[in-house]
Formats: C-alpha cells, structure tokens, sequence
C-alpha cells in the first residue's frame, strides 16, 4: 500500500509540474499572501476566499482572488498572526523561545488545488539551496529560515493530499479545522496532528443526542466530499448499534448546473420521508448552495442536527429565509475566549487605513504584502463567537509548534541553543508537548489528536436576527451528554415555537409486554401483539415472547415471569385447624366407645355388636382418621406411602368386619334351618376371624405391589395451573390406586348386601338401617370428593380429602357404634339378656 501511495504523490507532483510549465498555475497569484521573516518559520494555510471546484478529472487551479470573500478564514489567519506576534513578544522566566523570533509565511487555500500547490510550494523550500553534510537542507540563520511546520489547513477535503505530501517527508502539520476520522491513520498520514476532535468524537455525540430525545427515525444528509460521506458512513453503523433507522440517506453534491436536478431529488425525497430529525453531515460551503432549495419547498417543521463544520457559520446563518426551517441543533468545539484578540483586530484595521495601498505598489511591509490583504482587512468583518473558537484552535496550534521548539533547542536554560533542526526532528516534540493555554489543556494521543469534547448549540431567532444558546455538552472520554431541553426553542410551522419535543419516530412504542411485529426492512417500523400468558418479553429480544422457566408464570402482556405460588394445606391454615379439630373430635368417639366396649364386653349389646371384633373396627376406625394426618403441610416421602395404603386397609378392615358380621346374623336367623355343614365349620373354626383377616392382607397385598410397582413420591405439579404449583403425592390415580378402589367397592357392594338381607330381623340385631346410610355417606363423601379433585387441585381440594377420610369415619361410627353406645350408657335396662330374648321371641311369632 505504501508503494502504490509514494507513486500516487509522485504522478501528482510530476502534474503540477507540467501545468507550471505550461503556465496553469501561477505562483505570483496563488502563493505567499503574507511573509514575516524571522529565525524559526511556519506555513499557515487559510480559506480567504470560497472558490467553486471546477468540474474537471484532476485539480485545477482558480485564481482565490475571484471568489467571495472569507471573514472566517480572514479571523483565522488573523489568529496566527496575533499568536506569533504574542510568542515573539513573551518576556519573563516563563518565556517561550527567548532570542528566537518566530516567523511565518501565509497562504490563501481557496480551493482543494490551492492547498497542493502551497504544501508543494513548502517542499520545494525544504530541498532548495545550500545542504548540509547529509545533503539535507538545514536550519541556517544566515538567509530566510524554511518553514518546519505547517498550520492548516481549515477542511479535511483539503488536508488529505497535504497531509500525504508532507507526512511522506515527516514535516509537522496540524490543522485546526479538519477533523475527518481517517486523518488519524499515521500510516497513511504520519505528521498529521490537528487541535479539533476528530469526527468520531462527533458522530458519537450526534448520536447521543439522538438517544437522548428517542428519535429513532431520522434522514441522513451529507457532503459529496470525504468530510460528508466519511461521516454519513460512521453515522449508518454508530445508529445501528443504538436501534436508530435511517428512513433515507442522501449525498449533496457540488453546486453545478448538472447537479441542480440531483439536489431537488434530495428535497422531494425529505418530504416524502416525513421525518421529523434530519442529520445534515456537511461543509459549510457544500450546504450553502443547497439550503436554498429547502427553502423554497417550505420545508419549516423539521429538526435540523448540525456538525462543527456549519452550525455555527455565518455562512448559513446568513442565507435568505434560512430562520424558516425549524430547529437547528448544532455540535460545536468549545468555546474558549482569546485575550487580545479583538484589540488585536482592531490596530490590524487601523494600520491598513492608514496605509495608502495603490494597484501597483508592492510593500515590503513584514506584515501585509498584498493589495487583497489590505482590502479584506478593511472590511471589518464582524469576529462571531464562531471565528473565536476556531481561531482558538489556531492559537493551539501555533502554542504546540512554539512549546515543542522550545523543548528541542533546548530553552529550558533561558535562551535556546543555535543549532540544525529539520522538520522531522521536530515532529516527536510536537507529540509529547502538553501545556496549559487559557482554562484548556492542550496534548494529542497517539493518533495526533486533542482529547476535547463539543458544546451542543441551538439557534435562536427573533425575526431574522440570529444568535445561538449553548444548551448543553459532550465528553469523548468517558462519553456523556448533558443537555438542558428547557432551553431548546422548538420551531414548528414557520416560527412557531413550542417548548415540547417533536417526535420522530416510524411506530410509537409498544405497551408493556407487547412483542414487536417488524413491518418491514426497518427496525423501527412495526405493530404491537401482546405476549401470550406464560411468557414474556425481554428488553434484549423485543420482537420475541419468550416462555418462563417451569417454575414460574406470567399473565398476558408481561415483561417478567412470577414465582409460582405454591398450594400445600398448611397446619397452621385456619381450615386446616377446624379439620385437627375435627380429627380430635373422632379420635375422641372412637377411643371412648372402645373403652366402654371394653368395659361392657360380656353385655349383650356388645356382643350383639360383634363383640371382640368391635374393638378391631374401631381401631380400624382410628387407623383410617389418623390417615388424614398425612394430608396437611408439604408432602414427606413416608406420609406419601402411608397416606392412601393406611386409610383402605383400615376401612377394609372395618369393612370386612361388617360384612362377616351381618353374613353371621342373616344366617342365623334367616338360613339357621338350611345352612350346610360347611358354615357351621366355618363358624365354629374361626371362619370369621379367617374371612377378616383374608380381606385384609388381599388389600394389603394389592397396596404393597402397587408400591412396590411405582411408589407415591412427592411431587409438583405444573400442568394443572398455569400460576401455581401443587404439592402433591404421585400415582393418586394410578392402575394400582384403581384396582385398590374397585376391591374396596366391591367390597362395600358385598357388605350393603348383606345388611340389606337383615332389613326385617329383630331391633336389636337389624342393623340394615345404619349400615346403608354408613355406606350411603362414605359413599357420596367420596364420589364428592373425586368430583371436586377433578376440577381443582388447591388447599380446598385437599380438605376436602381430609373431610371425606373423616366424615366416612364419623359415618360408620354414628351409624353401626352410636346406637350400641347410646344403649350401653343411656339405656342400661335394654342391654338385658332377657330384652334381648323378648326381641327374639317376638321376631319367631312374626314369623309363623
């Protein structure tokens, strides 16, 4: 790449020399506009004039003298002049440069050919005349000293060839207003240093005050020049990152009569946009030409964000109807105040009117050596604070030269050492200095470059007279904007004003918990679908709903998923205290009957009762209470196990018992004269008590296969409620948890079989009644609860088990135990042999 550079500068070179030959270019026009001979000098470049670029494949050259005037670039040169004239004058200990006068030697840079010519003009000084023993050209104070650094120039377009034509023989440049990004390559641009941030500092804070207002739907406009399109292309790849949507981007070209059409397409394609923010990357003299036609499109309500290049030059400022296009928003360098300078400009114009200038003289003046210098000067362009900050910069620049000077001859001492210095030993001096000038600190990085943030400007208009409030500001390093909306006058329709935010955007946010539904190529253009339940809506993936973890839920339109909220039936739960009490109450009927049982054993109420087998029921009663206990707080491994095998073994025992029970009565009493031989076996050796037994361990048997099979665990259950989680025992309806209900059924069928049979037997001995509506309500308490667990899996749901395992418990009691007890305690003379024998008798006699 290097090669294909130094032959690039070479063809160019070899150009202009043909064209000098063949008299295209003209030295006597075109170079030193101003001379101050002194020890040391320095080449200042400066727009004095804006000349169009003519429309030609390689530069030309057009005399700046037929141009319009500059008073910008006029305040610039100014601004070198008071600099050196301020060194040069510096007395004391501190002194910069103590016996060295520092001189310079100016050049009107008009156009982009009038730079190369001047950068080519100080390369041929660097090589001509006497040589040292290297054969390089030295610092020699015998005749007028080359120049060992240049100031300039004002553009980036203008400082590329300079840059590479100076930086390929290591001679000091620093501009003071270009401020292009590439201008930072020190391969490509090596002794290029300049005083104003480079334009990555700016795009990020164009940027940043996008963010800062939310405008996400912009145009984009810049500069057909490396300026505009460098910028435009930072700009496209920093709002990206930043969710900003270019909704069009536009290149304004040179002011030609070729390119008219091109710039009202520009214009027409602004108002089809309709965007609200239009970023306008671009030179001051590349806009000037085009705002004319925005102008006259009546283009009034838009917001205008400018760079450092135009928002603060008269040169926009100052165009016909420009205060009809709405806001402008600027960056702008930060504005520092020169001391001097305004008195300065002052004597510079006195001299001039002092000084009688005809069209033929030529002074020898050390100061202005030009009829055009003198005739400028007599203008009294007005000093903005816009020339003010660049000529700030100039002031930078002539300062960084003068302290790196200071430093290689060695001035430390209190005067500075007459010795050889040549322009590239100058250079490592320049990029170490650091001083302190006026409230700035003055250093460059790596790159060549000031570490300097911007001030955020607005303009302000009353009627046609323009100013500007600095409403804000911008640091690089760390980025930060601050910035004051209240301040901001926003222009609507004409000059309206309004104190609310314009929007710019292509769809307005969503709501909460809406997904965005892209419309299409842009980001910013889309409809807005709510997120389902269950899932959500993450700030990093807006057009995405994405589901919650299984633990957790969401509503419709959530942006974050909730803790699932868990349903146990906790002890200390009001329902699950009445049901303790409850369970209390039945431990308490159960254990007091038996103990009276027990008492009363040998009666004949309790032997009527089964006798010794009451005790098993009603142990197996309290057996299938204490099951409920296994129901309340979360689920343990061993209460999951117990929960259902204890309450249908204990029920089955009961259960059985009945049965056994009303077989032996019917029996008895209905079948005494034809029962087989078989029964009264099975009677006298301990059938009953086999039958019983039998039932239970088919039961048991049953409830430990299934177990063993698929034990009941803990579990959580996720699916039944979308926003809770159950806290449960497993296999509640399993194969196994069926076989074991369809036994206990059938084992309740046979049981209200058998009761039934005995509707008519004596009083004493028909328990069909009780035994029908024990089995009646265990049988409806439990369909109930089957019913509700179908349709809800909450604490209320579990209570209901725990009421079911206990009103089937309290049935049995109430309806088979609660007769025999109330007779044994309340009515003692019913619990006689001889009643009982009554009753019998009785039921005979009936039944002939």
């Amino acid at each position: 790449f290097s090669g294909i550079f130094q032959v690039t500068v070479t063809l160019l070179f070899a150009w202009l020399v043909v064209q000098e030959v063949h008299s295209e270019l003209d030295y006597t026009n075109q170079g030193q506009g101003q001379q101050l001979q002194g020890d040391v000098s320095l080449a200042g470049f400066f727009p004095l004039h804006y000349t169009a670029e003519p429309n030609t494949e390689f530069p030309a050259l057009v005399s700046c003298n037929e141009g319009q005037e500059n008073p910008h670039g006029y305040h610039l040169m100014q601004a070198m002049r008071f600099t050196v004239e301020q060194i040069n004058n510096s007395t004391g200990p501190q002194a910069l440069l103590p016996g060295v006068k520092l001189g310079y030697q100016l050049y009107d840079t008009c156009s982009v050919a009038a730079g190369i010519l001047a950068s080519l003009d100080q390369l041929e000084e660097q090589f001509e005349g006497p040589s040292g023993p290297d054969g390089a050209a030295h610092l020699n104070y015998s005749r007028i000293k080359k120049v060992l650094a240049v100031i300039g120039p004002d553009s980036s377009s203008k400082s590329f060839v300079p840059a590479a034509l100076l930086g390929a023989y290591l001679v000091p440049q620093i501009s003071y207003e270009a401020s292009n990004e590439m201008l930072s390559n020190k391969e490509l641009y090596p002794s290029f240093l300049r005083t104003i941030p480079n334009d990555r500092n700016q795009v990020a804070a164009i940027i940043q005050i996008l963010v800062h207002f939310n405008w996400t739907w912009i145009a984009l406009l810049g500069s057909d020049n490396a300026y505009g399109l460098e910028g435009m292309q930072s700009i496209s790849q920093q709002a990206a990152l930043h969710g900003i949507c270019i909704a069009y981007q536009g290149v304004i070209p040179t002011y030609r009569e070729d390119t008219v059409q091109t710039m009202r397409h520009i214009v027409e394609a602004l108002l089809q946009t309709k965007v609200t923010v239009v970023v306008v990357f671009s030179s001051k003299t590349i806009l000037s030409k085009f705002l004319p036609f925005l102008i006259k499109r009546n283009i009034t309500d838009r917001v205008w964000i400018g760079t450092e290049d135009w928002c603060m030059s008269r040169l926009i400022s100052g165009i016909e109807g420009v205060h009809t296009i709405g806001t402008v928003l600027g960056v702008s360098v930060k504005y520092f105040s020169i001391p001097g300078f305004v008195e300065f400009e002052r004597k510079t114009l006195e001299a001039s009117m002092q000084h009688n200038f005809s069209e033929t003289e030529s002074s020898d003046n050390g100061c202005l050596q030009s009829k055009e210098l003198y005739s400028l000067t007599r203008r009294n362009f007005s000093l903005e604070k816009y020339d003010i900050t660049s000529s700030f910069n100039v002031q930078k620049a002539v300062y960084a030269v003068a302290h790196a000077l200071h430093q290689a001859l060695g001035c430390g001492a209190g005067e500075c050492q007459r010795r050889t210095l040549h322009p590239w030993e100058l250079l490592p001096w320049i990029r170490q200095v650091r001083f302190s000038l006026g409230n700035s600190s003055v250093y460059f990085d790596v790159n060549g470059d000031p570490p300097t943030g911007y001030d955020i400007v607005s303009w302000i208009w009353k009627g046609k007279d323009w100013s500007f409030n600095m409403v804000g500001s911008f640091t690089p390093d760390p980025v930060a904007l601050t910035i004051d909306g209240d301040q901001i006058q926003w222009y609507g329709s004409g000059t309206e004003r309004s104190r609310e935010v314009p929007l710019s955007i292509c769809s307005s946010p969503c709501p909460r918990g809406h997904r965005k539904l892209l419309t299409g190529q842009h980001t910013c253009c889309f409809d807005c679908l709510p997120c389902p339940a269950a899932t959500f809506l993450n700030d990093s993936e807006p057009t995405l709903c994405q589901p919650c973890p299984p633990e957790q839920w969401a509503p419709p339109s959530s942006e974050q998923c909730l803790d699932r909220s868990v349903l146990l039936l906790p002890w200390d739960d009001p329902l699950a205290v009445a049901l303790l009490f409850f369970l209390a109450a039945c431990l308490l009927l159960t254990s007091g009957s038996a103990v009276i049982l027990l008492l009363n054993l040998n009666t004949p109420v309790a032997k009527s009762a089964g006798g010794r087998t009451c005790l098993l029921m009603l142990a197996a009663l309290t057996a299938a209470a204490m099951s409920s206990l296994c129901h309340f707080g979360p689920p343990s491994p061993l209460a999951c196990v117990l929960k259902q095998p204890l309450f249908l073994l204990s029920f089955t025992v009961c259960l059985a018992c009945v049965t056994v029970r009303s077989l032996q009565v019917v029996c008895i009493f209905k079948f005494a004269s034809r029962l087989p031989p078989v029964y009264d076996k099975w009677a006298k050796n301990h059938g009953p008590e086999a039958t019983i037994l039998l039932a239970s361990l088919l039961i048991l048997f049953i409830s430990v296969l299934r177990v063993a099979a698929d034990a009941p665990r803990p579990s959580r259950d996720l699916q039944f409620y979308h926003d809770s989680v159950v806290l449960e025992c497993s296999n509640m309806l399993s194969a196994g948890a069926l076989v074991e209900l369809v036994y206990v059924s059938l084992l309740s069928a046979l049981c209200f079989s058998f009761s039934y049979m005995g509707k008519d037997l004596p009083a004493n001995y028909n328990e069909a009644k009780s035994v029908t509506f024990s089995l009646m309500v265990y049988m409806i308490s439990w369909m109930s609860f089957f019913t509700l667990y179908l349709v809800s899996r909450g604490p209320f749901a579990m209570a209901a088990h725990v009421f079911a395992t206990l009103f089937s418990v309290l049935a049995f009691y109430v309806g088979y135990f609660l007769p025999k007890i109330y007779i044994i305690v309340m009515r003692p003379q019913m619990n006689t042999t001889a009643h009982f024998q009554n009753c019998i008798q009785m039921y005979t006699m009936s039944k002939q």
